[in-house]
C-alpha cells in the first residue's frame, strides 16, 4: 500500500461566513477576503507550507501539540485582529495519520474536519490531547462535554480553546460572521449587529437562511 503511518496534530481553519459574504457582496469581494486570509496563513507559517487548501479552508499538520499551539496562536490571533475578514472556525485533533506524498488521510483527519464543522464563528474546538497541552501552557480551556460527531461510532470529548481573543457573540453579524464594531449598523427590532446595511437587508429578506 502506498503510504506510511505517523502521529500528527491536524487542524482545519475556515472562514465562517465565506459563502454568505460571496452571496451578499459578490465574488470579487469574497476573493479579496480569501486573499487576506491566505496571506495571514502563509506569513504565520513562515517556511512551512500549508498541507492543503480546500476553497476557503486550510488544512495544517504539526508534529506535536506544542508546535500546533505556537503556530495556531499566532495565526488565529492575526485573523481575529484583521477587520477585512469574517471570524474563523477551527478544529484540531491528534493521532495516527496515513501519509501519502504531501497529503495525509485517516480517522484523525476526519475528526479534525468534523470538529471544525461543529465550531461556531471565532471558535477553536479540539479533542482532549490538544486541550490538555493548551491548559498546561496556561491557555483558557472550556470543557464542552461529549459530542457525537457525524460518521464517528462513539462520542468524543470536545473542548473550546481560547488561543485568540474571544468574540462577543452579540456583535457577530449573523449573515457574513464579521465581528461588527459598535459603530456598525444595528437592526433595532432584533438587537442584532450587522457590518453593513447590505447584510441587514439580506437578513431581513430571509432570516431563516442565517440562524443566530
Amino acid at each position: 500500500m502506498d503510504g506510511t503511518r505517523s502521529d500528527a496534530v491536524i487542524a482545519f481553519i475556515d472562514i465562517a461566513g465565506f459563502s454568505a459574504a460571496t452571496d451578499v457582496y459578490g465574488d470579487e469581494t469574497a476573493l479579496a477576503m480569501l486573499s487576506v486570509f491566505e496571506a495571514i496563513v502563509h506569513e504565520s507559517l513562515g517556511s512551512t507550507a500549508p498541507l492543503k487548501w480546500i476553497g476557503d479552508e486550510v488544512m495544517l499538520a504539526f508534529d506535536d501539540c506544542e508546535a500546533a499551539l505556537s503556530t495556531l496562536g499566532t495565526l488565529l490571533g492575526r485573523c481575529r485582529e484583521e477587520p477585512r475578514i469574517p471570524l474563523t472556525r477551527t478544529g484540531v485533533h491528534s493521532g495516527s495519520v496515513l501519509r501519502r506524498g504531501s497529503d495525509v488521510f485517516g480517522a484523525t483527519v476526519n475528526t479534525a474536519a468534523r470538529l471544525t464543522a461543529l465550531a461556531g464563528p471565532g471558535d477553536l474546538l479540539a479533542s482532549e490531547a490538544f486541550a490538555a497541552a493548551a491548559k498546561a501552557a496556561g491557555v483558557a480551556v472550556e470543557d464542552r462535554g461529549p459530542h457525537q460527531l457525524r460518521s464517528l461510532s462513539s462520542p468524543i470529548g470536545v473542548f473550546s480553546i481560547e488561543l485568540a481573543r474571544a468574540a462577543d457573540p452579540r456583535w457577530i453579524d449573523p449573515v457574513c460572521k464579521m465581528h461588527a464594531p459598535l459603530s456598525a449598523y444595528k437592526r433595532a427590532d432584533k438587537g442584532l449587529w450587522f457590518c453593513s446595511p447590505l447584510c441587514a437587508e439580506a437578513y431581513a429578506r430571509n432570516p431563516s437562511a442565517y440562524p443566530v
